[in-house]
């Protein structure tokens, strides 16, 4: 049987075997690879930089179960492919281009002078694909569904987020040469550089994944790399309520708050889903509304028609063009908003967010990197300062509190689960401080002997000031949503 008929067609190889890694908690099993079309095209090796696949001779004696060797093979026969192809070598993945590599391939793996296996043989031509029109060997990872971020950290230690939980994977680059070539090919079609004299790069890939990345000198132990994957799916509360993240309560108060115009404030750390709840909130919005989204990195995906997306520009390598999230605010000032949604706010932005919402921009949205509403405060009180404006502390106080109506806390819990752990009322001054005022809340109760947390979500008993808002927007709240209830009256709305 020849090789092309060996191949089948097919890109798809079996599992990749796992190896124990020699550091770090166990690795897991990788997923097959899928056909998800990517839209970028390989770069070609830099003048004067050492290709990774040279100081990888191939020997008789190559054991077909050695992920290392493996890569090493794929590498010396993606070398001699694009020389093969000379202009050609810029691929993109179509099935015109796997049929061209295939006749390819077939040609120069019987240069290599190895018997591997069928599965063997697709499994390499599937590296192959991946190393020509992908992103090398962490290809396999961004095309597995249920792993939401890939994390390179030097060409030998490569984690992914999956189901909540970072795990080590088996995966590895040939050298860090290697590294720096992926990363290449991911930022060089979206118009961005980076070097040693600009060693760090943040961008949207096409997709509307994120992805940083930062090379020597400032990356001591070798390249790194961050993507975080866009999620195709559009959750909505019904999701968050069956993952658990919230009750059915907390979702029906939550799209009351919005769709009565509170102002509200998503707090959270780093990959506690903040965004994914702050576009959940965002979808309660009505759709005869203009909204102005503004994100330093475009990542909401709002349902409504009237929505204008605005993204942030970094500056240029000579430091001009810069556009930034308090540009974006101040500007969107003059597009008639109904809804102002910013996606994250991290310095001065914080102060011309407070006072448009103070000055007739009600309903506005944004989230924050801050751990309890409490924090969520007083962050808010350190980015207003950013802003350069010298106001006093107490009149900074005062516009915050004026301003938010309400903070909702996301965590992101040991185990992995995310869920809402407050959410807060905002309910004024007393003397020089904000008063908050807890209506739902997380408590721990445990956790179980496979160590999942076991908590639950309660109300606190207590009725928000803001209720008369919602009732003049026809909310009626029974005593039963804050943990109260009437003698006789049934919970729900």
């Amino acid at each position: 049987m020849s090789l092309l008929k060996r191949l089948g067609g097919t890109t798809q190889p079996p599992e990749s075997p796992t190896t124990a890694p020699v550091r770090g908690p166990t690795p897991v099993p990788l997923s097959p690879l899928s056909d998800a079309p990517i839209a970028v095209a390989p770069s070609e090796p830099r003048p004067g930089a050492p290709v990774a696949s040279q100081a990888a001779p191939v020997d008789d004696a190559l054991p077909a179960t050695d992920p290392k060797r493996m890569l090493e093979l794929s590498l010396w026969v993606v070398d001699r492919i694009q020389a093969s192809l000379g202009n050609q070598s810029e691929l993109k993945r179509s099935a015109e281009s796997e049929k061209l590599l295939q006749e390819r391939f077939a040609r120069i793996y019987q240069q290599a002078g190895v018997n591997l296996p069928d599965a063997g043989i697709k499994q390499l031509f599937s590296m192959v694909c991946d190393e020509l029109m992908g992103f090398g060997p962490i290809q396999q990872l961004l095309n597995d569904e249920t792993v939401s971020e890939v994390m390179v950290n030097g060409p030998d230690q490569i984690y992914i987020e999956q189901k909540g939980k970072l795990r080590l994977t088996p995966v590895h680059f040939a050298n860090d040469e290697h590294v720096l070539k992926v990363i290449d090919r991911i930022i060089r079609p979206l118009g961005r550089r980076i070097d040693r004299k600009w060693p760090m790069v943040d961008a949207r890939l096409p997709d509307g994944s994120r992805v940083n990345a930062i090379i020597a000198p400032c990356a001591i132990d070798g390249s790194t790399v961050t993507i975080r994957k866009f999620s195709k799916n559009k959750l909505k509360v019904d999701d968050l309520i069956r993952f658990g993240s919230m009750t059915p309560e907390m979702g029906e108060f939550l799209r009351a708050c919005v769709i009565s115009r509170l102002n509200i404030v998503v707090s959270g750390g780093t990959g506690s889903g903040k965004t994914t709840l702050l576009n959940v909130l965002s979808n309660f919005i009505p759709e005869d509304e203009r909204i102005v989204t503004i994100e330093d990195s475009a990542e909401l995906q709002l349902a409504q028609d009237h929505v204008v997306r605005l993204e942030a520009k970094p500056a240029e390598i000579d430091g001009t063009g810069l556009v930034s999230i308090r540009d974006l605010v101040k500007n969107s000032l003059r597009m008639r908003p109904e809804r102002v949604v910013i996606g994250e706010c991290r310095g001065g932005e914080t102060l011309d967010m407070l006072q448009a919402m103070n000055t007739g921009h009600d309903g506005s949205l944004t989230t924050l990197h801050a751990n309890t509403p409490r924090d969520a405060l007083s962050r808010m009180e350190t980015m207003s300062m950013m802003a350069g404006m010298d106001l006093p502390l107490k009149v900074i106080r005062e516009q915050i509190a004026s301003a938010i109506d309400v903070i909702v806390q996301q965590t992101r819990l040991e185990d992995g689960q995310r869920k809402v752990s407050y959410i807060t009322e905002v309910q004024g001054m007393e003397g020089e401080t904000v008063v908050l005022q807890d209506i739902f809340k997380l408590e721990i109760l445990g956790k179980s002997p496979e160590g999942k947390i076991q908590a639950e979500l309660r109300p606190t008993g207590v009725r928000p000031r803001f209720t008369p808002r919602l009732e003049a927007h026809g909310f009626k709240l029974p005593p039963s949503i804050f943990g109260t209830q009437m003698p006789g009256q049934k919970k729900g709305w």
